[in-house]
């Protein structure tokens, strides 16, 4: 029965005992080696991880005009949108490693070096239970051996009485010696079966305890300790698969967000995009008509070629000139107008002076070839040359903006000095207050010197309608008028036709500025710049123009050029309240910030 009872059991193989310690061994060796595997596991993710997210990085937009151009069309963001989800499932990866290193490896790291102490435990309970056996084994076998001496003994002894008795020379005193020796003899042999018979029957109690109970006992712990290592073993093996599924769904996100943004292209804005940005303004050229050749060609200067290019030379320069078709290479004609015949312009050619403007077209083409185009942007079609134009009086106007914003924020600085001599030296803001007004003149020429360019182009343009986009701020009354004597259609060393202002009216635009006569007209909105997504009840923004420690209680600390929400303006007594989070706000003094008050804010006044 007992022996049915153990046969499902390790205590069955009670004599496998070194087999059973070398099975456990390789048990914990097993789980070592798994472990092993899922930390290069997670070490493939990080990587794999790490090298996605390098390559999205690698291929994000850098912060250069080029690739603000290109930002415009649909497959660019397209792309840029497929980049930041590829960054998105790198993250996923990172994900799935830090679950493997937190859910499998951290637990059967733990797990081994308690399963190593319990195997080590039971093991030694073993050892000592075989030694405890084998002992009492040996007190066993030593009984036995002292009781077969002894009774060997006691048969000589016997025997020796025996033989005394009978010999009839003997003693009497002889006699009872060796019959007292036997006896003595008799009894140690009895003593010892005693003791053997004893120690007997206690070794078989031991022994069987030991076959039947200790040592079942304790390859029941080894069972069970081995049954918890492998139904461990399959809970970590389906977290492995589990950390996976987890963040299939999120992967699946990042994909649909791909998929999304590739059907967001629209190759028609796309075409209509480049339309737009490479459209040139030049008029078509009208029909070419037929030109004589059998009439005779002048070689001489007639009076109607010197009429003629006098009548051109004389033609003033503020009127609408004509437009340049890139593959015609007219002067001061329209395409649909009437054209000289050919012997006409032979002989034009023949008489003139040599153009000296080929020398400064082959100089703009080196420049155009080493990526420094004119300051006038002359090198570029009409069109395009209107919005660099304009790009540049903007970008102009924002820096007057900034100019002038600093300029008011430091006037209110050195009156708040005067009237608070403490707070600093009112003298100190001076020198940064000339600074600044150099700069603003300095920006409203260069506005004045641009929009004459803009105004150029405009009136060359077939359309007059665009003159909206020009700046409010500022109102050219630039009236040079200089004849132009070299032709005004140059020819650029690419191939390409441009109408380029000649050297002439540069100098007098250069020497001659036009006075501004409202330097303080209106202004872009400049809270723009500081457009945020903040829903508190701010009534404004603000810039701190200089760090302001903010020991006193009530106040807060302010970095250089910390942008912060204002939530009440100054009422007079020099500080405005501010608030840089929802847990954090309090004084500064107004002297130290640039404000920005919303123009809808309840009695906002505008600082800048």
């Amino acid at each position: 029965m007992v022996e049915e009872r153990m046969g499902d059991c390790w205590s069955y193989t009670k004599d496998q005992f070194d087999n059973l310690e070398k099975h456990t061994q390789w048990g914990i060796e097993f789980v070592e080696k798994y472990t092993k595997f899922v930390k290069e596991r997670s070490e493939i993710e990080i990587n794999y991880a790490k090298q996605i997210r390098n390559l999205s990085k690698k291929y994000q937009p850098k912060k250069n005009s080029r690739e603000e151009e290109e930002s415009k069309y649909t497959f660019c963001r397209s792309f840029l949108l497929t980049l930041n989800e590829l960054n998105d499932y790198a993250g996923q990866h990172e994900v799935i490693a830090e679950n493997l290193t937190s859910q499998i490896i951290t637990d059967l790291t733990r797990y081994l070096q308690e399963l190593k102490t319990e195997r080590k435990s039971h093991f030694h309970d073993g050892r000592k239970a075989q030694q405890h056996i084998e002992s009492s084994w040996k007190q066993l076998e030593s009984c036995k051996r002292r009781f077969e001496r002894d009774c060997k003994e006691a048969d000589r002894a016997q025997q020796y009485f025996e033989k005394m008795d009978a010999d009839i020379n003997v003693t009497k005193a002889d006699v009872e010696k060796a019959r007292q020796q036997a006896q003595m003899r008799h009894q140690m042999a009895a003593d010892s079966k005693g003791d053997y018979s004893s120690y007997l029957q206690k070794f078989n109690q031991e022994q069987n305890d030991h076959y039947y109970t200790i040592i079942p006992n304790i390859f029941q712990k080894l069972q069970d300790m081995e049954e918890k290592r492998i139904e461990r073993i399959g809970v970590c093996m389906k977290t492995f698969a589990d950390v996976d599924r987890q963040v299939l769904p999120i992967v699946g996100k990042c994909l649909d967000g791909m998929t999304k943004a590739a059907e967001s292209i629209e190759p028609k804005t796309d075409s209509k995009q480049v339309v737009e940005s490479y459209k040139s303004g030049f008029e078509p050229p009208g029909d070419v008509e037929f030109e004589d050749y059998g009439q005779a060609m002048k070689r001489t200067v007639s009076e109607t070629s010197l009429s003629n290019s006098r009548e051109v030379k004389e033609k003033p320069t503020g009127k609408s000139k004509g437009k340049l078709w890139p593959f015609i290479k007219n002067k001061n004609k329209s395409p649909k107008q009437h054209k000289e015949p050919l012997s006409h312009r032979l002989n034009d050619f023949m008489t003139s002076k040599p153009k000296m403007h080929c020398l400064r077209s082959l100089r703009r083409g080196l420049s155009l070839k080493l990526g420094s185009g004119p300051e006038d942007f002359s090198h570029l079609p009409p069109e395009q040359r209107r919005k660099k134009l304009q790009g540049k009086l903007d970008e102009l106007n924002k820096d007057i903006q900034k100019e002038m914003d600093q300029r008011d924020a430091l006037t209110k600085m050195k009156d708040v000095y005067v009237k608070n001599p403490q707070m600093g030296d009112p003298a100190s803001v001076d020198p940064r207050l000339s600074e600044i007004a150099q700069n603003i003149e300095k920006l409203q020429y260069e506005v004045q010197k641009f929009e004459g360019w803009l105004a150029e182009v405009e009136e060359k343009m077939p359309s007059k309608s665009d003159t909206h986009r020009r700046s409010g701020i500022y109102e050219t009354q630039n009236n040079t008028t200089v004849s132009n004597n070299c032709a005004q259609d140059r020819e650029s060393p690419d191939g390409s036709y441009t109408e380029e202002q000649n050297s002439e009216t540069q100098v007098k635009a250069t020497t001659m500025p036009v006075p501004n006569p409202n330097p303080t007209s209106t202004t872009p909105d400049f809270d723009d710049e500081f457009d945020d997504e903040e829903t508190l009840p701010t009534i404004g923004t603000c810039k701190a123009l200089y760090p302001f420690e903010g020991h006193n209680e009530g106040t807060i600390a302010l970095a250089e050029g910390e942008l912060l929400y204002i939530i009440e303006e100054d009422k007079g007594d020099g500080w405005t309240r501010v608030r840089r989070n929802e847990d954090e706000e309090g004084y500064v003094p107004t002297s130290y910030i640039e404000v920005f008050l919303e123009t809808n804010a309840k009695g906002a006044m505008t600082y800048i």
